[in-house]
């Protein structure tokens, strides 16, 4: 949106909003000046961070194109999603599979206001206020059951969501939350930032963009390739397993080659037996 455009009522724009800087790097417009602000000294502290958002964005869609074809799923619940925009679960799903169902879910009372806002004429797509680290609770929400069968396969997605929570026991814990309560042949979809461990010809390289991005992002912790892949305990990974994002089932050669950060991303899917 332009500086001189209109929010939609209720979205605060006096703030800026992570999930509408997000939007911006993906080349969306539903985000403001403030957030463009925060934009624009994330870039200054790493300019590969646009190119990852949208790697990112890419797995989701050949991830959710291939649960909504050839895994045969009709139900989506996208975790910590920030704003459904620029080619979401929701589009991608119904290009495949026109009646199946979507749920968003974020912690941010600004990004829920305006998700709702953007789905407002979207059939069997809906925004839920909850917290993803409280699997008991979000899966009993009014907002999550009644639109979703927790009782038939459906596809969890957790894109960029697991490497905000520091500890390593912390985050197996809020995966068991969803995987032992899903039904059987379910599918689970992560994507996690990798740190490579001492001694990995990539580790001295890796530190300085982990470090830049940890200025803006505290929180923002990478793991080994051991541990994003024990996020995936008790269930099958679909082929090729926990493999950099444009080794997924890509839609062609890498034309770029994965500088700094890029290089730092995973993602995996796999199925509950």
């Amino acid at each position: 949106m332009s500086a001189n455009e209109s929010a939609p009522g209720g979205i605060d724009t006096s703030t800026p909003s992570i999930a509408r800087v997000y939007d911006a790097m993906l080349g969306g417009k539903d985000n403001f000046a403030v957030d463009r602000q925060l934009y624009d000294r994330l870039i200054e502290l790493n300019p590969d961070l646009p190119r990852v958002m949208r790697a990112n964005r890419r797995w989701q869609q050949r991830v959710v194109r291939w649960l909504a074809g050839t895994a045969g799923i009709d139900q989506f619940l996208d975790l910590g999603s920030g704003l459904p925009t620029v080619q979401n679960t929701h589009e991608v799903a119904h290009l495949v599979s026109r009646d199946a169902r979507v749920v968003y879910v974020d912690n941010d009372p600004t990004v829920v206001a305006h998700g709702r806002v953007l789905l407002e004429d979207h059939e069997y797509t809906y925004f839920v206020p909850g917290d993803l680290t409280n699997p008991a609770a979000l899966l009993s929400d009014s907002g999550v059951v009644d639109h979703l069968d927790l009782d038939r396969p459906m596809a969890v997605l957790q894109c960029a969501t697991l490497h905000f929570i520091p500890e390593q026991a912390e985050a197996e814990r809020i995966m068991r939350g969803y995987t032992d309560r899903l039904a059987t042949g379910s599918y689970v979809g992560i994507v996690h930032a990798e740190m490579p461990e001492p001694g990995d010809g990539r580790y001295e390289t890796y530190l300085p963009s982990v470090a830049k991005y940890r200025e803006a992002i505290p929180a923002f912790t990478p793991r080994t390739h051991a541990d994003v892949t024990a996020l995936f305990e008790g269930l099958e990974l679909v082929e090729p397993g926990v493999v950099p994002l444009d080794d997924w089932w890509p839609d062609g050669p890498r034309v770029t080659p994965m500088t700094g950060l890029g290089q730092l991303s995973l993602g995996g899917v796999a199925r509950k037996p």
